[in-house]
């Protein structure tokens, strides 16, 4: 994957909307004659300059005048009155007579313009030599009047110009102004009085120190009525992760999405900046960034620098007796140090303690340090760690400074005991981090020096514990893979059963390894079956029990867990029973039993809290929500998946196998249930595997194309297309590529994607027949509506192979009913349901399709599969009304409509509008329907243009729309135009018509 940010010109605007309405009322107010200023306050790279164009442009849009000026880093003595040469530069040379004259009329201005028609303003050449002008006091009065007569110049011609047309006057960098400038600021702002006139002048926040020279004047005029400031803010995280979405022209991994918003702390340049150096392959800070960063250093003393470079190594926050132990200074040399920095806002003041203002600053001091530095300074703080109390966190900081000090051997110990308490507080990842770093020192590290109770082994044993309740599945495998290959020919019988069976648990948790699962199992059960009853043997007899449960040794399966879970009571190993359990319960759903195995699940999840065996818990609360499920009890179903993801979280499992599970589980209820979120994002976030992001991925896809975001899911679905054979959910999830076809109806590509999917389940085992129910009837669907689109006489052969391939996928699914049976001998409601409906769908191929089979669908799927009842609610109206039963298709096509209508499925309203249309049915919310212009389309808009649309909709010009949406003219014009291209319009009436007659916008009801 290559990114390629956007940079400058084209980055998008976000998140800034209160602030820009804020900028551009103030404007309004100038433009109506109350003359005001702004000072616009934020950190360097926050947006300022981006927010002053906007209203730039804003306001030149209105007729304005914007004169814009900037100050230049050229300190105290360098270039006077700079920002208002540069702003007022323009009128010199204005071809406007008006402005000419105002000019001309104000010779003092010959201070800031090149004027060539008007002579030195009085005061302004040097003085006669030996006249009274060489005493000091007279000189001093004459330059105070020549200031003087300047600032009322300025202010005269900006007035004289406001009374014909608004002024904006724009000064950027205010805090590098010169005293001259300040004091014309001071000047002008203090005179705001009732001319069109609106000043606004940014300024870095954190380069305002208390003795900088600007400090006194911002204390002066923020007090004066006209004086409004506005405080730029970062972004926040879902602004700065939408910012980095934006900037990139291309897909972007969740790790690079999450790490760029995250490191740039809502600061939109440092985002850029962060972004660009990914695109190069580097994750390091980028050189340009870090010189200016560290340019803001320049102006400390030579201890406040020091004293930043020992709080850069420490990489946390550092109270202030660490400080002063480590840096060596003394008290008051180090009191001046840290008021010096915090006053340059390069330190910030937290919990008593002192960090970076921004971690990205912290990250180029520390790149800066010396190598022989930076150890030294770390081997102090771990000095000082190790001379302190322990306390949480307390090894985790003293294993970090002891290896980038290179010393091993306090090091390895300590990430041992950091491991430990990151397991204790629910943070596997932390563990897993800490016990990979003890692997990587583990051979550096003298026998001697380690720890007895542990050995390479175990250390490899605790790795694949710990990724696999990170959400890194494939790396769990791995570390357990190696810790099998780390077995010797003496190694204890009771470990090697242990760490066999530890191998066929993490190849069962990556669905395509049942084959070495079983090996590995099959070793395990070799070392410990003719031992005695023990918490070891108990624990293989019922991995080995849910093993042949998933292979359908289903009598196999039973006498392991049953075994288990006596061998488990007479050693007291209660999660080892609770394991079996969960097996024996999964049998009797499988086996009907249904009372039964939740008894069984119950007293699983029971057993498992009581002694803290949390993934066996997360596993018996899955097991008893997928029981309500199969048998179409959604609500206590969502109760139990609802009560596993809280307590994933509250155990630090969240990304653990089960705890993935409860969640993508929950999510597809929620699409089953209609119970669709108004907004939700297909990303999982960061810090899993590629394997585990595309199974929650996945989980969005079919709401994502139900709701009508093709671009999003043709992203999504390509996306997950190579993660089909190591996560066969992804291609389930997939059947999302097929509907995604069929609503933009091309029937054939939609036939194509099932057959795809089909071929490639036919290559997994029997535990995926059942899908084929599905899949063979969203194919049959498709075919059924490209015969139906043909049927005109013609029958060309196109259709006839259409018809074929409906008929195998119709033999498919009645297939896959038969075979996929459960022992209890009958199908879930689920499965009933898509039988039905392919039964339905299959009766259209040969002429109008059968009222009694879709009211049939309908019934079927009432167990609570809300969407799916709307669309064969859809598919029966169509058939009652080709049945000449037009009241029974009313009925259907309200119910389908309101349903469509809550859930906003575009696609599906859109269809259900068609039907109407044609039908001459009213449905509420859309009066006076015309001819369909299509048969079934999803809303292509984006929400800004429907936004625009809506606006033109009620006759507004662009010019109002602007105003009403706070976007310029020259946006509102684009907008339209992408508008009229997606709808194939000629001009604007003619898209707010096709608009209304596509359902993409409500038609006002009169009252």
């Amino acid at each position: 994957m290559r990114l390629v940010p956007r940079l400058g010109s084209g980055i998008p605007l976000v998140a800034r909307v209160e602030e820009l309405r804020r900028l551009r009322a103030a404007f309004t107010r100038a433009e109506r004659g109350e003359a005001g200023a702004v000072l616009l306050a934020g950190d360097a790279g926050v947006g300022k300059t981006r927010l002053l164009t906007e209203l730039a442009e804003f306001a030149g849009e209105r007729g304005a005048l914007v004169l814009t000026g900037r100050c230049l880093d050229v300190r105290e003595g360098g270039l006077p009155y700079l920002p208002f040469a540069e702003a007022l530069a323009p009128l010199a040379t204005d071809a406007e007579e008006t402005v000419a004259d105002a000019v001309r009329s104000r010779p003092a201005l010959a201070r800031l313009l090149p004027l060539t028609q008007a002579g030195p303003p009085a005061g302004a050449g040097h003085p006669p030599a030996g006249s009274e002008y060489d005493l000091p006091h007279r000189a001093r009065s004459e330059q105070d009047l020549g200031q003087l007569q300047l600032f009322d110049a300025v202010l005269g011609v900006l007035t004289e110009i406001a009374a014909r047309r608004p002024v904006v006057l724009v000064l950027e960098d205010l805090h590098w102004a010169d005293g001259s400038t300040r004091n014309l600021l001071s000047f002008l702002v203090s005179r705001l009085r009732g001319q069109r006139l609106l000043v606004v002048a940014s300024y870095r926040e954190e380069d305002v120190y208390r003795r900088h020279p600007l400090r006194a004047l911002l204390v002066e005029v923020v007090r004066l009525p006209a004086v409004t400031r506005i405080e730029l803010a970062p972004l926040g995280p879902d602004a700065s992760r939408a910012f980095v979405e934006a900037l990139a022209d291309g897909p972007v991994s969740p790790d690079v999405l999450a790490g760029v918003a995250e490191r740039s702390e809502g600061n939109p340049f440092f985002a850029e900046e962060l972004l660009a150096s990914y695109a190069e392959g580097r994750a390091d800070l980028p050189a340009g960034l870090a010189e200016l960063l560290l340019a803001r250093l320049e102006r400390l003393s030579p201890d406040a620098r020091r004293v930043v470079r020992i709080i850069a190594v420490a990489s946390d926050l550092v109270m202030h007796a660490a400080l002063a132990e480590v840096s060596g200074l003394g008290e008051l040399e180090l009191e001046e140090a840290l008021r010096e920095a915090v006053q340059h806002h390069v330190l910030v003041v937290e919990r008593a303690a002192y960090t970076f203002r921004h971690a990205l600053l912290q990250e180029a001091v520390y790149a800066d340090l010396l190598p022989g530095e930076r150890t030294r300074v770390h081997a102090a703080y771990a000095a000082r760690i190790r001379r302190t109390p322990q306390g949480r966190g307390h090894d985790a900081k003293l294993a970090y400074h002891s290896l980038q000090s290179k010393d091993l051997r306090v090091a390895l110990p300590a990430l041992l005991r950091a491991a430990e308490e990151a397991e204790r507080l629910g943070a596997p990842a932390a563990a897993l981090r800490h016990i990979e770093q003890a692997l990587e020192i583990w051979d550096a590290v003298p026998e001697a020096d380690r720890p007895p109770d542990f050995d390479e082994l175990r250390l490899l044993h605790e790795g694949s514990y710990f990724a696999g309740t990170s959400g890194e599945p494939e790396r769990a495998v791995a570390y357990a893979r190696s810790a099998a290959q780390a077995l010797g020919p003496d190694e204890d019988s009771e470990r090697a059963a242990k760490t066999w069976r530890r191998l066929a648990e993490t190849l069962m948790n990556v669905e395509v390894g049942l084959d070495d699962a079983v090996e590995a199992i099959g070793k395990a059960w070799e070392l410990v079956a003719r031992t005695g009853s023990s918490k070891t043997r108990a624990w293989v007899l019922a991995t080995r029990a849910a093993l042949q449960r998933a292979l359908d040794q289903h009598e196999e399966a039973s006498w392991s867990a049953r075994t288990a879970v006596s061998d488990a009571r007479a050693a007291g190993s209660a999660g080892a029973e609770a394991s079996a359990l969960i097996t024996l319960g999964a049998l009797a759903d499988n086996a009907g039993r249904f009372a039964e195995a939740r008894d069984h699940l119950r007293e699983a999840e029971r057993k498992a809290r009581g002694v803290e065996a949390f993934n066996v818990e997360l596993r018996a609360m899955c097991f008893l929500a997928l029981s309500f499920e199969d048998q179409g009890e959604l609500e206590s179903a969502a109760k139990v998946y609802e009560r596993g993801i809280s307590r994933a979280e509250e155990t630090g499992l969240t990304w653990s196998f089960y705890g993935i599970e409860s969640r993508a589980r929950q999510i597809w209820l929620r699409y089953v249930a209609g119970d669709w979120p108004a907004e939700f994002t297909t990303r999982p976030g960061q810090g899993v595997s590629s394997v585990v992001a595309a199974r929650m991925s996945a989980s969005w896809a079919a709401m994502t194309v139900a709701r009508g975001r093709f671009a999003m899911a043709g992203k999504l679905l390509a996306e997950l297309r190579p993660h089909w054979r190591a996560e066969p959910f992804t291609a389930l999830a997939a059947a999302a590529g097929a509907e995604l076809a069929y609503w933009q109806g091309d029937y054939a590509q939609a036939i194509k994607r099932i057959r795809e999917l089909l071929d490639f389940f036919a290559g997994l085992d029997d535990d995926w027949v059942l899908a084929g129910l599905r899949l063979g009837s969203l194919g049959i669907e498709a075919a059924a509506r490209a015969v139906a689109r043909s049927r005109d006489g013609r029958g060309d052969a196109t259709t006839a192979a259409i018809v074929a391939d409906a008929r195998e996928l119709l033999a498919t699914v009645r297939s896959a009913a038969e075979n996929g049976r459960p022992r209890s001998g009958r199908l879930g409601p689920e499965g009933r349901a898509w039988l039905a409906r392919a039964e339905a769908a299959a009766s259209g191929l040969d002429g109008p399709a059968d009222p009694e089979l879709w009211s049939t669908a309908v019934t079927a799927f009432g167990y609570g599969a809300v969407y799916e009842q709307a669309i064969s609610r859809w598919h029966h109206a169509e058939a009652l009304l080709a049945a000449g039963e037009s009241d029974g298709a009313v009925k259907e096509l309200l119910r389908a409509h309101e349903v469509a209508e809550r859930l906003r499925a575009l696609p599906l309203r859109s269809a259900l509008r068609d039907l109407a249309q044609r039908a001459r049915i009213e449905l509420p919310g859309v009066a006076d329907p015309a001819p369909a212009r299509q048969e079934v389309v999803a809303d292509p808009l984006t929400g800004r243009e429907r936004a625009v649309l809506e606006q033109v909709a009620l006759g507004r010009t662009n010019r109002e729309v602007g105003q009403e949406l706070f976007i310029s003219e020259k946006t509102v014009s684009v907008h339209l135009s992408r508008v009229m291209a997606k709808l194939g319009a000629a001009r604007r009436a003619e898209a707010v018509a096709i608009a209304y007659d596509r359902g993409l916008l409500t038609r006002p009801v009169a009252s």
